[in-house]
């Protein structure tokens, strides 16, 4: 079984955007693909299972929350 999920995340603009998928991007091995929308970052995450989906999707996630935390406070 393969389980897709897509992402759309916004941001206020195309500079913040890239700074957070810069500093996340190289954490995407095999199983998630990030990129550059505009404003946008889109990302496809693809694995086995399920519960896979949920712990890569949950990684992804903290990892992004980190970058805006950073991104912001300058």
């Amino acid at each position: 079984m393969k389980v897709v999920c897509n992402l759309e995340l916004e941001y206020d603009s195309n500079s913040i955007a890239k700074k957070v998928l810069s500093s996340t991007k190289v954490d995407d091995y095999n199983f998630v693909d990030s990129n550059l929308n505009n404003n946008k970052i889109e990302t496809k995450i693809e694995c086995k299972s399920v519960s896979s989906l949920i712990h890569t999707l949950d990684d992804y996630l903290a990892c992004i929350s980190i970058a805006e935390k950073i991104v912001s406070k300058k």
